[in-house]
């Protein structure tokens, strides 16, 4: 069974800093393409952060470039969102998810997996 389940959200203060993990379950971490998306309410959901598989490259959405940084532990089945200088425009709630493809992509229709979510508060 393929499970995504992320952790480390919460309320954190504008400037502050959170740790998003993502461990997936049911395939192999490895060969699959993992991207961060968020949607806060009354928008759509955007793509912010990919790790390809093929070759570690990475796309940042202009949003959050500077701040967030996304890795992978293909060893520990887990990929982390390392997201600092958090803004109240960043509060969301926070997705990973993983695509077949091998390449980086930022749109949601490509992603085969997803995980329930979780709350980013940015609020002072």
């Amino acid at each position: 069974q393929v499970q995504l389940v992320e952790s480390g959200g919460g309320l954190v203060q504008p400037g502050g800093s959170l740790r998003l993990s993502c461990e997936v379950s049911g395939f192999t971490l490895d060969y699959y393409t993992i991207g961060w998306f968020r949607q806060a309410p009354g928008k759509e959901r955007e793509g912010v952060l990919c790790v390809s598989s093929s070759d570690g490259s990475t796309y940042y959405a202009d949003s959050v470039k500077g701040r967030f940084t996304i890795s992978r532990d293909n060893a520990k089945n887990t990929v982390y969102l390392q997201m600092n200088s958090l803004k109240p425009e960043d509060t969301a709630v926070y997705y990973c998810a993983a695509s077949s493809y091998t390449i980086v992509v930022v749109t949601a229709d490509f992603y085969d997996y997803w995980g329930q979510g979780i709350q980013v508060t940015v609020s002072s």
